[in-house]
């Protein structure tokens, strides 16, 4: 979600440099099931330029064309989009359109609570009666301080509530700097997630040989175990240094993280295991739970490519606790 939102946020900045209006739309209510749950958000210019979505495709077009009055009026509206007799197979969507006005020191705000990688609110009023479609702001909430979206003049509590929790984005740290570390990289990063590429000091890349990430620092061993890492990260060791790797897995063995994964097969994990024991009895047995190696899913994967696609598929099933299936074996629906 984080990641959408940026782009949302990052757009909307750049458009007001420029004297461009930007409103944005928010899924605030949903009957039925549909593509995309409430939460997702999109943002439409006035040069018709949009950012994100609120569907697969199908209601876009619609909240464009709805969106032309908040330009006019610069009041919100509650739009309402019925999927069941027009797609046959989705619910009632309640969309927010809202012009997107904040003080200018929100954009400042928004970039620091980024980087602070802790979760933050967003809070959105409404209403469904049809005498107050005219009435709703979403408001965020950064550090105890609320930031409106603009200025209100109603009384926010006669109206319906939607809030929603923004986790802090998800990071990827990648140990190594060879061509697969390049191809992770570039689908970690279109996956939205934020990538580091931590790379030995002898190696003489730049963050330039990796498109898409975040960060590419020089760090060892050492460095690399007096860091601190949150529950929203995972590291990919691949330096295809077995010297090397056993350093940095030696290095994170007490920290907190959900996901470690190891390139290479079972005997060179085995390997690996046992001689950081040989360095550090303590280890904790839970560390050996996060540990993923070989990494990746069995998906007959033989390229870096494809590699890569089996590496982000096994942390995804991780981080969201799922046990990998065809979505055709799935007897209840696709996200419950």
């Amino acid at each position: 979600m984080l990641h959408e939102l940026k782009d949302i946020i990052r757009s909307a900045k750049i458009a007001r440099i420029k004297g461009i209006d930007t409103v944005l739309a928010s899924v605030v209510a949903l009957e039925g099931s549909s593509y995309r749950k409430p939460g997702v958000r999109m943002s439409i210019q006035r040069n018709g330029k949009m950012i994100g979505a609120v569907s697969g495709g199908c209601v876009e077009k619609e909240v464009l064309r709805q969106a032309e009055s908040v330009f006019t009026t610069n009041l919100p509206k509650l739009m309402v989009y019925d999927g069941r007799y027009r797609l046959g197979c989705e619910g009632v969507l309640y969309i927010l359109i809202e012009p997107f006005d904040p003080d200018d020191s929100f954009f400042e705000v928004f970039e620091e609570q980024c980087n602070s990688r802790t979760a933050f609110k967003i809070s959105t009023c409404f209403s469904k009666e049809e005498a107050q479609k005219d009435m709703g702001v979403s408001t965020f909430h950064f550090n105890r301080k609320l930031y409106p979206l603009r200025p209100t003049a109603f009384d926010k509590d006669t109206l319906d509530l939607f809030e929603q929790t923004i986790a802090p984005g998800f990071k990827l740290i990648i140990v190594g700097a060879e061509h697969d570390a390049v191809e992770l990289c570039k689908y970690a990063s279109s996956t939205g997630w934020e990538v580091d590429i931590i790379a030995p000091p002898d190696d003489p890349k730049s963050i330039e040989n990796f498109p898409g990430a975040s960060q590419y620092l020089s760090v060892n061993a050492q460095e690399l175990k007096s860091r601190e890492f949150d529950a929203q990260t995972a590291i990919m060791l691949m330096t295809h240094s077995y010297v090397k790797d056993l350093r940095y897995l030696s290095a994170i063995v007490d920290k907190d993280i959900p996901y470690v994964g190891l390139l290479g097969p079972s005997k060179r994990r085995e390997k690996l295991i046992h001689e950081m024991l040989e360095i550090n009895a303590d280890v904790p047995d839970t560390f050996f739970d996060r540990l993923y190696g070989p990494a990746g899913l069995n998906l007959g994967a033989i390229t870096s490519q494809e590699i890569a696609i089996s590496i982000i598929a096994e942390i995804l099933t991780v981080i969201r606790k799922q046990k990998p299936i065809s979505l055709r074996r799935k007897s209840t629906g696709i996200h419950q």
